[in-house]
């Protein structure tokens, strides 16, 4: 594998959690939650990549 393929599979779990992050804080504002609980999800999910997701998945509003 080159460099770039050896980059791309670096940086893959870093895009993959800002991206599961935006996702939680959109996700949380479309749902008519709070920009303050929105953020902290977004924090959460940030800091916490596989454990936060999972976490905001169980309280968030069906």
């Amino acid at each position: 594998m080159g460099e770039v393929g050896q980059s791309f599979f670096a940086l893959l779990p870093i895009f993959l959690n800002i991206f599961f992050s935006i996702w939680a804080y959109r996700d949380s504002r479309s749902r008519g939650n709070s920009k303050e609980f929105s953020l902290i999800a977004l924090i959460a999910v940030l800091a916490f990549p596989i454990i936060g997701l999972v976490i905001y998945l169980v309280i968030r509003r069906d």
